[in-house]
């Protein structure tokens, strides 16, 4: 059995000015997934700018895997329309981690992640610590499709007495 390094909590806030799929509207839900692991939140009916404010954790056992965000359109008789997908970049939120950083002041900036083609972010994204625990709000901004946002917040937890990062 491989050893799980520690856990991410992913709290998928709101969506933004997401794509139109049904007549009126569409009924958003967001699937995330890093290797074999998916997670997904509920369905928010008949709204582009949902709000889930939901917590997705998943284990951790290969930091180096991609995690990847879609979201889909909820039908009842066909299969779900995609809305969009963004991978969820999460190296700076750990190479911070790995610092071990222990009682910064809340709201203290740890370090600045600008938005490059490959990272999915729409706007510079600060880690920060909040709480004595150190987070990630990110906006990303959806791929394959022709509009689309998802607000995230990244949480690091580790496991007492596994090898950590």
């Amino acid at each position: 059995m491989e050893e799980l390094v520690g856990l991410l909590r992913i709290r998928v806030k709101r969506g933004i000015n997401l794509a139109q799929r049904d007549t009126l509207s569409s009924d958003p839900f967001v699937v995330i997934t890093m290797g074999s692991h998916k997670l997904k939140t509920r369905t928010v009916e008949n709204n582009c700018n949902p709000e889930w404010n939901e917590e997705l954790t998943l284990a951790v056992k290969h930091p180096d895997e991609p995690v990847n965000l879609i979201v889909y359109d909820k039908d009842t008789f066909t299969s779900h329309d995609k809305m969009g997908d963004a991978k969820i970049d999460i190296k700076p939120f750990l190479e911070v981690h790995k610092m071990d950083l222990q009682e910064l002041p809340d709201g203290t900036e740890i370090k600045r992640v600008v938005p490059t083609r490959d990272n999915c972010l729409s706007e510079a994204s600060s880690i920060v610590s909040n709480n004595g625990k150190i987070v990630q709000d990110m906006i990303l901004l959806l791929k394959n499709v022709e509009c689309g946002e998802v607000e995230i917040q990244l949480e690091w937890i580790e496991i007492p007495g596994s090898k950590g990062l």
